[in-house]
């Protein structure tokens, strides 16, 4: 990926993040204050940050969500300080796995409830945020890593951009609560998908057929099963009833798929447990190592990919966008990901 160092990045507290948990506790407003430098020019932007009311709420390791209301209140006095507002706020697009990070981010940035935040935001999937990337009617994008076909058009169109990682991410396989099977290794999954392993007897499981379900052919899913599970290797032409539009169908479909325990089908990570996709289903280990933030952080599940933040490259150092591109990858916007029920990039 392209590299991209950005002068100036100095926004939000540091300990605003720390201060945001302190909250959920004392339900006390604490003001908090730091910065954070780049220096490859001489420009440096400081922004000074009040938290007055956040709420965080998590459950499990593997099912947590994140209601977030903040208050931020930005000092003018020193000409050097950058506030964000409604009127320069960047336009984000993305995934629909990532919409809760946007969100997280727009609620403490302008200072508005999570609600407001969601409702601002317009996010158009993985592939197709890219257009609105290069048409300018997107700022920045977080997001998965889309098709190959969207890398030829930006290179076709000579679109330069800066993109780089904020998460990792897993892809994670889900079958029907009722299956017993618990655990399919790579090679497994891979013959099922191909079209050579047909029944759940082959795996250990019941003598019923196997349903491979896919997802459609540009979203961030499939772009992930394609390049991280098969590889060099094609999958199988799947009926059109067995192609999902949307990961919300493909969830809806594995969960009750001709009333059996038959389907097979695949999410990311944070989209299965986060956002509590994955209730009536069951995330299958995979060479007998189950996903989990431990697991995927360490690298000892397989299936591992990334979350990325993405703008033009010649985006203006100074910009709204660029502090912001800055701040996602610095230690608050980290700190932020991980308390929203992302896996940290290191």
């Amino acid at each position: 990926m392209k590299h991209f160092q950005k002068a100036g990045a100095a926004i939000v507290a540091a300990s605003l993040i720390s201060s945001m948990l302190l909250c959920t506790a004392c339900k006390n407003s604490e003001e908090t204050k730091s910065t954070t430098s780049a220096t490859t020019t001489t420009v440096e932007q400081t922004t000074t940050t009040t938290i007055e009311e956040t709420t965080t709420e998590a459950t499990t390791e593997t099912t947590t969500e994140a209601t977030t209301e903040a208050t931020t209140k930005a000092t003018t006095a020193d000409p050097n300080v950058f506030e964000f507002t409604e009127a320069n706020y960047p336009k984000l697009d993305g995934s629909t796995s990532t919409k809760p990070m946007a969100a997280a981010i727009t609620s403490v940035l302008l200072g508005i409830s999570r609600e407001e935040a969601e409702n601002k935001l317009e996010f158009h999937k993985t592939s197709q945020s890219f257009s609105y990337l290069m048409s300018k009617d997107a700022d920045m994008l977080i997001c998965a890593e889309p098709a190959d076909s969207v890398f030829k058009e930006m290179k076709d169109q000579n679109f330069e951009y800066v993109m780089e990682p904020f998460a990792t991410e897993a892809l994670v396989f889900v079958v029907n609560a009722s299956n017993p099977v618990e655990s399919l290794t790579t090679e497994q999954i891979q013959k099922i998908y191909t079209g050579e392993i047909t029944n759940w007897k082959e795996v250990g499981g019941e003598d019923r057929k196997i349903v491979p379900i896919q997802r459609n052919k540009t979203a961030g899913s499939q772009v992930m099963m394609e390049k991280i599970v098969m590889k060099d290797l094609t999958m199988m032409e799947a009926p059109t009833e067995l192609v999902v539009g949307d990961m919300g169908g493909l969830i809806e479909t594995v969960k009750s798929f001709d009333n059996s325990a038959d389907a097979i089908g695949y999410t990311p990570y944070y989209y299965a447990t986060n956002m509590k996709m994955a209730d009536g289903l069951k995330i299958i280990k995979v060479d007998d190592i189950m996903p989990a933030k431990d697991t995927i952080q360490k690298g000892e599940y397989p299936f591992r990919t990334s979350y990325y933040v993405v703008m033009p490259k010649d985006t203006p150092e100074d910009s709204p966008t660029s502090i912001l591109f800055n701040w996602v990858l610095g230690p608050d916007g980290q700190k932020l990901a991980e308390m929203e029920g992302y896996v940290p990039v290191n």
